[in-house]
């Protein structure tokens, strides 16, 4: 009988609300907290009729070992029932796509709009160092972010797109983004009144058009 997979790396990532887990086959998933809110292995959860709602910004708060099986997981709106198998997130992992349309068809069976679909202006700080200011011509900018902006590397594109002159020196590869002074990753979760810095991770910058 052939074994399961096992995580190899579970990390929380609390500015973005994301569980990333790397599994023992090579398998990688990303998992927002209010998806695995939402889909709680708790015996309320699942045997409710009605889908769980208002958790667009729950957090985890704590990650409890379970044997060498499963953890619980404790989220900030104190629901702490929740047992996740390794299975389990593996399935979770794999059906996420699935899972979250069906869920949003509920939802909307319900009426319900979520948070992140209502209008709100998020604006950010934008910070460029190095050449990347020579490049872009400023040291700093404010940025009115469009709905579908919502993390570091969503905002990259769109900086592509609105400087495609020098859209090559947006690329991920050269560069090493920070939010509100700590360096982070290109999945982090962009907000309202974030500080965003975007070092470049080496001497030169690349050839451009026109530059």
């Amino acid at each position: 009988m052939t074994e399961h997979p096992i995580p190899v790396a579970i990390n929380l990532h609390k500015k973005s609300r994301l569980l990333t887990l790397r599994f023992s086959d090579g398998a990688s998933f990303e998992l927002p907290c209010e998806y695995l809110r939402v889909f709680s292995t708790a015996a309320e959860v699942k045997a409710s009729n009605t889908p769980v709602t208002g958790k667009e910004t729950v957090n985890i708060e704590q990650i409890e070992p379970q044997g060498q099986y499963a953890i619980r997981i404790l989220f900030d709106d104190g629901h702490d029932t929740g047992i996740y198998s390794w299975e389990t997130l593996y399935r979770l992992g794999v059906e996420r796509e699935s899972n979250w349309q069906a869920y949003l068809e509920r939802l909307e069976a319900i009426g319900y709009r979520r948070q992140d679909e209502k209008e709100t202006e998020r604006r950010i700080k934008l910070y460029y160092f190095s050449w990347l200011a020579n490049k872009t011509g400023k040291e700093s900018e404010e940025i009115l972010l469009p709905a579908s902006v919502t993390n570091i590397s969503e905002l990259l594109k769109l900086l592509s797109m609105r400087r495609r002159e020098i859209a090559q020196v947006f690329d991920e590869s050269l560069l090493r983004p920070t939010v509100n002074k700590q360096f982070a990753e290109f999945f982090t979760r962009l907000e309202h009144g974030d500080e965003v810095a975007l070092v470049p991770n080496r001497p030169t910058p690349p050839a451009t058009p026109n530059l």
